[in-house]
């Protein structure tokens, strides 16, 4: 009894490993791998990888952006699970190859000469005929023909019984299934030797680790760093004009390794050009490589699709960015109780910055030279001046110029409208809003040109745009003199006197006194420092004169009414505007087309700044660009891999597509009348009409025959 389970337990052995290496070699496991991996190539298509964390969790919320960071959906073709499972592609690939060649390779070797004679008549494609010569001659002679025309001819001699004239041809039908198949295993491997594996492996035995700190690049430790012999990477490295890197970064779904490259690579200029759109159409790297071993220098130039190559390294032009260029600005309050003040800083530094008892981070994000902007107009004539006086948003206006997202298809007006600075102001408790203002002013279409500032909560979010008049001598000066009067008690009432003094009948001082208050109050609300009530929701502008006529004008009067205190407002307004030249030795302004249009963006623009988050915005000045290249650095010895597996599965897909493969067998036995009786059948892997052709050709080759005879 011991015995037979122990001998049972023997067979056991060998049955299971025989089971787990036909399911692995099995099509059905390989086909259930390859849709994984379709799926997963998908996703790693539709959402975006590498993302930071935050902008998972603005597009999809906090849910789903915690499920892609665990199933590692958001570095799909680093995921451990996405590698493992290529691995078991290789394999099963592997085996199912190891499986059939040796099959496959007998059979291109067997011609099946022993065939019986009655199996001849079973088959769909045969003929049957007399032959004039004896049974040797014919198999001779047909072995000929045959091999002639590129067959493979085996004769046999039966003793007693005849001759079997057996051929082959297309075996290249069955190495194309061998190609195809050690195609998907060279691409595999080409893929895990030039993916994260190698560099994974490191971090698993080799005692590397993810760095996730901040600082400078030489002060990392060595623990984060990869040998410049290691034989397979792909990282970036950012190198500014003037400057030289020897390190790359490769990132890794929980943080970064730095890889020392065996050069360093000095930037001595770099080049772009740009189409009309404001579309780079060129950007190229005047670049010298640094040998470091032996101080060799070489220059060489870099494009996109055109790389550098230096010791089995490939340096790609990947994109450009900043380099560290440095700013000038200038604080333009947009409160009373802000001050101006100038600062200079470096794009990808940060400065502090005190309003009141708040302390804000001013975040220098991007320098932008060019700015080419659509100023097709909406509706064939000027831009519409009005804006929605409940928030700093002149996205309806300002969309179909600025790009911003208007999908209407009208002709473009492209221009060039100038340096932009982008910036973050971030308060202590972390909360950041970006900003981009635009260094000169803009005609927007109206004939009046305006400072546009942009600011937006979300990076996901359009800018929105408030839109600063420009005075004569091209600047912001005019607009804050008015601003500063407006908020000045003295100057509103000075402002209200010239404005009775010319808008009454002395002889009637009863409507001057009504006139005065009415404006005094109209003035105060639009200025801020008058509430309408204490839970009011307007800080001033226009959306408190309109509470101010809810609250105070019945509702059938308040068309009227609105009309008459707008009118009055736009007066005194225009006073206090002229007030404010005076005070700065400048002429006042004439009641002309111009002077309206200047006055009506800036009433427009005072009633808007009131709701702009932030008690400054920040002008450039001046700036000094620095630009920086973005290489992508591999080395790659998969790449050849991959090259010779693409090869193989067009040779082989081309194989089993187009090659046939077609066996024929001629059975010549002694006829009784003399000369030969001759059976021919033939066989194909694919009958077509292009086979049917081909056997009709052969019998009228081989047998002379144009078609089989009747039965």
């Amino acid at each position: 009894m011991s015995v037979s389970t122990h001998g049972l337990r023997v067979r056991r052995g060998p049955q299971a490993v025989r089971a787990t290496v036909e399911l692995f070699s099995s099509m059905r496991f390989a086909i259930a791998l390859l849709t994984v991996i379709c799926i997963a190539s998908i996703i790693g298509t539709v959402l975006k990888q590498h993302e930071p964390l935050g902008n998972y969790i603005n597009q999809f919320g906090p849910f789903w952006a915690a499920l892609f960071r665990a199933a590692r959906l958001d570095a799909i073709y680093s995921a451990w699970w996405f590698l493992l499972i290529l691995l078991f592609l290789v394999i099963s690939t592997t085996l199912c190859i190891a499986r059939n060649t040796p099959h496959i390779l007998r059979d291109l070797k067997n011609y099946k000469e022993d065939l019986r004679v009655q199996g001849l008549r079973a088959f769909g494609q045969r003929a049957a005929t007399t032959l004039g010569d004896v049974p040797e001659a014919a198999a001779q002679r047909i072995g000929t023909l045959l091999t002639g025309g590129g067959w493979k001819v085996k004769l046999q001699h039966r003793e007693g019984a005849g001759w079997m004239v057996a051929a082959r041809a297309g075996g290249a039908h069955k190495l194309g299934y061998i190609a195809a198949h050690g195609a998907i295993v060279l691409i595999c491997i080409g893929g895990l030797l030039d993916g994260d594996l190698v560099v994974r492996a490191q971090t698993w035995f080799n005692g590397k680790s993810v760095f996730t700190g901040g600082g400078m690049i030489a002060d990392v430790a060595p623990e984060h760093r990869l040998s410049p012999s290691n034989p397979t990477f792909r990282g970036n490295i950012l190198v500014p004009e003037g400057g030289r890197s020897s390190v790359a970064i490769l990132n890794q779904a929980d943080g970064v390794l730095l890889q020392d490259l065996p050069f360093s690579i000095e930037l001595k200029k770099f080049i772009v050009d740009y189409y009309s759109t404001g579309m780079p159409k060129l950007f190229a790297s005047e670049v010298v490589l640094h040998d470091r071993e032996t101080g060799e220098q070489v220059p060489a130039r870099i494009e996109v699709n055109h790389p550098a190559s230096y010791k089995g390294v490939e340096i790609y032009q990947s994109s450009f960015d900043d380099g560290g260029s440095t700013v000038k600005v200038k604080a333009v309050p947009m409160s009373a109780a802000a001050k101006p003040f100038e600062l200079e800083g470096t794009i990808g530094s940060s400065s502090e910055i005190t309003n009141g008892s708040d302390k804000l981070t001013l975040e220098y994000v991007a320098l932008r030279v060019i700015n080419v902007e659509n100023f097709a107009d909406e509706a064939g004539g000027a831009m519409t001046s009005g804006a929605d006086v409940r928030k700093v948003d002149l996205q309806h206006s300002l969309e179909s110029r600025l790009g911003a997202a208007n999908k209407v298809n009208k002709p473009k007006v492209l221009r060039n409208i100038g340096p932009s600075i982008g910036y973050k102001l971030r308060d202590a408790a972390g909360q950041a809003r970006e900003y981009q203002n635009y260094m000169v002013p803009v005609d927007t279409g109206d004939g009046q040109p305006v400072f546009l500032l942009g600011m937006r909560e979300k990076p996901e979010d359009p800018f929105r745009y408030l839109r600063v008049p420009a005075d004569e001598n091209g600047s912001m000066d005019g607009f804050q003199r008015m601003r500063a009067a407006l908020d000045d008690e003295s100057m509103r009432a000075r402002a209200v006197e010239r404005y009775i003094a010319r808008a009454t009948d002395p002889a009637r001082p009863e409507l001057a006194e009504q006139l005065r208050a009415s404006a005094t109050r109209a003035l105060a609300l639009f200025a801020g420092t008058e509430r309408v009530k204490a839970d009011a929701t307007s800080k001033g502008g226009w959306q408190a004169i309109a509470e101010f006529m809810e609250f105070n004008v019945p509702e059938a009067e308040r068309p009227r009414a609105g009309a008459v205190l707008v009118r009055i407002l736009n007066e005194v307004l225009f006073e206090v505007l002229n007030l404010s030249r005076e005070s700065a030795g400048q002429a006042a302004l004439p009641g002309d087309d111009k002077s309206q249009a200047f006055l009506t963006q800036a009433v427009l623009a005072l009633s808007d700044a009131h709701f702009y988050p932030a008690p400054v915005a920040m002008m450039m000045t001046d700036f000094k660009q620095v630009q920086a290249s973005v290489f992508q650095v591999a080395r790659a010895p998969g790449k050849s891999i991959v090259y010779l597996g693409c090869l193989f599965l067009i040779v082989g897909i081309f194989a089993m597509l187009y090659v046939r493969e077609r066996r024929l067998w001629v059975w010549l036995a002694p006829a009784e009348a003399g000369g030969s009786s001759a059976t021919m059948a033939f066989s194909v892997n694919r009958r077509t009409i292009d086979s049917d052709r081909e056997f009709d050709n052969l019998k009228d080759k081989l047998l002379a025959l144009q078609k089989e005879p009747a039965p």
